[in-house]
């Protein structure tokens, strides 16, 4: 616990770097005694159900690494394993830095930490920087959200300008932290975890990939994408960098940012979004719900060789490629007739980079739920996308070794009547609605 007033606190929280972090500047600016602290929240912890959770392990060993850079400068990283509400309740400091979450649970919760906070007079100052443009941002002209992408991502390039994209030189105010002895982190065992082996995607950005982005991105067996999705859900890398970067480099890439905030922004406005389908009539499907089936499509065992190879990549790496998650979705929702919420739960379970507005945006879109969404008649074929995007099978192969064996199982349906069956029901059930 800190109990010292003279003393102000940053939170790391989705913004686990040191450089061109804008509530961190501001911090160092505009205090002279800054202690960084970052609490493991228990709130979020209890609904890990593994052990060796990629994501646990991902911010523990970031978190080792910032601490050593704040010891470099006679300061340190304070970390803390509870609730953040009986944390701020019981700290007595002079103000508290972090920076905006847009997420309903966060939002609740630093509504909570501001009261407790101002009952005592202590201010709590928050800023945005883990998207280029929020909340209201980028808007119609007349004041109401967009729904549709392509109109949304008009309006956000055609209001960038430099000074979103500038960097905020916080490490030239490093001298403000507060000088102390070096702490003791909770270890992982201490908090319910376990070390695993695990291999993250580099913090490095590739721009060769980035300029050839637009060609290579649909190849799940070629490295035609950056890997630094994980990087951008903690806030590893800046935003405000790598939308420059895209800028410059290439435009698809660039709109792969884009949609990141548009999601975002569409959580912000309609926060319903996280239990329920944006378009509500699609609440009214009938889904079959299969357990057997679901079972069969988390192991990737459906028969299907390009959604087995989806869903194995991801079980043991946490990370599945875009087009990969697109089919694997779409096979879901459609073929199976399984109700996109047990896909996305599972997405959010496994995914090394899970981003609750993102995760839910691209899962209905894939079942046609969503705010900007494929229509329910697009049915993605795993034959086809196999053929278009993995022709030779390389990305198969290395997920399904036994692919063209004896040991590889039938599919577990048939993709015309899955289609057929699929289309009717999401069709009775948009007229009745």
């Amino acid at each position: 616990m800190i109990k010292d007033s003279s003393k102000s606190i940053f939170w790391f929280r989705r913004d686990l770097r040191l450089e061109d972090n804008h509530g961190l500047y501001q911090a160092l600016k505009r205090e002279d005694n800054v202690q960084a602290i970052f609490i493991f929240d228990v709130n979020i912890l209890d609904k890990l159900n593994d052990t060796r959770d990629k994501r646990v392990l991902f911010i523990y060993y970031t978190l080792k690494t910032l601490k050593e850079q704040l010891e470099e400068k006679g300061s340190t990283l304070k970390v803390f394993f509870g609730d953040p509400i009986d944390f701020f309740e019981q700290a007595e400091v002079k103000s508290v830095y972090t920076n905006h979450d847009y997420e309903p649970y966060a939002r609740d919760r630093d509504k909570k930490v501001e009261k407790a906070l101002s009952s005592r007079n202590i201010p709590f100052y928050t800023f945005k920087d883990q998207v280029v443009f929020e909340k209201e941002e980028v808007v119609k002209d007349d004041g109401t959200p967009y729904v549709v992408f392509t109109p949304y991502s008009k309006k956000w390039k055609g209001r960038l300008r430099d000074e979103n994209m500038k960097d905020y030189p916080t490490l030239s105010h490093m001298d403000h932290f507060h000088q102390c002895a070096p702490s003791e982190m909770p270890t992982l065992d201490s908090m319910g975890f376990e070390k695993g082996d695990v291999e993250f995607p580099e913090r490095v950005i590739k721009q060769s990939i980035i300029k050839e982005y637009d060609e290579q991105r649909d190849y799940p067996a070629v490295q035609g994408t950056t890997r630094l999705s994980v990087h951008l859900r903690f806030g590893t890398v800046s935003i405000r960098k790598l939308a420059k970067i895209g800028l410059e480099k290439n435009e698809v890439w660039l709109n792969e940012l884009i949609w990141r905030d548009f999601y975002a922004m569409i959580l912000w406005h309609f926060p319903k979004v996280e239990n329920n389908a944006f378009r509500a009539k699609y609440d009214k499907i009938s889904w079959r719900n299969n357990t057997d089936e679901f079972q069969a499509w988390c192991e990737g065992r459906t028969g299907y060789p390009i959604v087995d190879a989806g869903m194995r990549e991801l079980n043991e790496t946490g990370f599945m490629h875009n087009r990969v998650r697109m089919v694997v979705a779409s096979f879901l929702t459609k073929h199976l007739l399984i109700d996109w919420r047990w896909g996305e739960a599972y997405f959010a379970e496994k995914l090394l980079d899970y981003d609750l507005a993102s995760n839910n945006g691209g899962w209905q879109w894939a079942a046609g739920s969503g705010c900007d969404a494929a229509p329910y008649f697009r049915v993605f074929n795993p034959y086809s996308q196999t053929e278009k995007f993995d022709k030779e099978k390389k990305y198969i192969k290395k997920w399904v070794p036994e692919f063209e064996s004896d040991d590889y199982p039938a599919p577990i349906i048939e993709h015309k009547p899955a289609r057929e069956r699929a289309l009717d029901t999401y069709k009775k059930a948009l007229n009745n609605a």
